[in-house]
């Protein structure tokens, strides 16, 4: 799956691994790309400097009209990449865990969740198309000390495996993405900025996954080690077919 030429929509456009996705689709040939923020104005730099390739969008994943609206309005859309998602700093027996993981689940599930829902009778009238999933090597491994963000990344991947077998009859492509400490303010501010790799090589292993047709993708240096630790299992159980052994 190729995206030159492509429309494709990005989740959390305005900045970090998002905003980087969305250059790189660009310099790639994407033929129009909508960033997909809370706030349209965040966007403009972006309008600025691709013009009308960028189209701003409201979707906020803490609103489900938001993002039904968008679904209307971004109807030619052949690829959905959902980047946003937010991570907290709590461990397992923190004070605040249960909040903490009650915010994550809500924007990391339930938003995933929704965006799904949503766009999957879109991704269907195109052809089937693909739907790329941000998770994270702390969907593999508890961190001890994003012990919650880990737990809902958990979830998001669990999600993104139904995704894969319940969209693929529609001819749905689902990719799920589980990069390492990526050098964002999101990581920086979570104390990871010391190990962080750049995010155009999320952006890379997303275009590549698709031109693939893959289902994983694991974007830096700790993502490929998870990798080859877990590539017989994942080839063997998550990406099999159901029925097969």
């Amino acid at each position: 799956m190729q995206i030159i030429n492509k429309t494709l929509l990005v989740t959390g456009a305005n900045r970090g691994i998002g905003k980087t996705i969305l250059q790189s689709l660009i310099e790639r040939g994407a033929s129009k790309v909508y960033a997909a923020v809370r706030s349209i104005e965040s966007a403009q730099p972006l309008v600025e400097t691709f013009g009308e390739r960028v189209v701003p969008l409201t979707i906020d994943l803490n609103k489900p009209e938001t993002i039904r609206l968008a679904a209307a309005k971004a109807s030619d859309v052949d690829i959905v990449i959902n980047n946003a998602g937010i991570l907290k700093t709590a461990n397992s027996v923190a004070e605040h865990a249960v909040e903490t993981l009650r915010e994550e689940i809500e924007i990391n599930v339930y938003g995933l969740i929704r965006v799904a829902r949503a766009f999957a009778p879109v991704l269907k009238s195109k052809g089937g198309g693909a739907f790329v999933q941000l998770n994270s090597v702390a969907s593999l491994k508890c961190f001890a000390d994003f012990a919650t963000y880990s737990a809902s990344k958990a979830a998001a991947y669990s999600i993104t495996q139904g995704l894969k077998d319940t969209l693929k009859g529609q001819g749905t492509l689902v990719v799920s993405v589980h990069p390492g400490p990526i050098d964002t303010e999101m990581a920086r501010a979570a104390g990871l900025g010391e190990i962080a790799e750049p995010p155009s090589l999320v952006a890379d292993s997303i275009i590549e996954a698709l031109r693939k047709e893959q289902f994983h993708a694991f974007p830096d240096s700790m993502a490929q080690q998870f990798e080859q630790a877990y590539a017989d299992f994942a080839g063997n159980v998550i990406e099999a077919d159901a029925g097969e052994s």
